[in-house]
């Protein structure tokens, strides 16, 4: 868990001084969404193009 604690200090510590609380929550989100992202390539967990172009077309 310490890994994720620095990278969010790093990630805010780049951040302009006058930057607003709203800012730092979406880049927050932003950044949780990408590790969970990576994670679930890392578990396997996609689809394949077809797969989702199968996916998109049920909507």
């Amino acid at each position: 868990m310490h890994a994720v604690k620095q990278e969010v200090l790093e990630t805010i510590g780049k951040l302009p001084e006058d930057t607003d609380m709203d800012e730092i929550m979406y880049r927050l989100y932003v950044l949780d969404k990408i590790r969970k992202g990576q994670e679930a390539v890392e578990q396997g967990q996609t689809l394949t193009s077809e797969e989702l172009k199968r996916e998109i077309d049920s909507w």
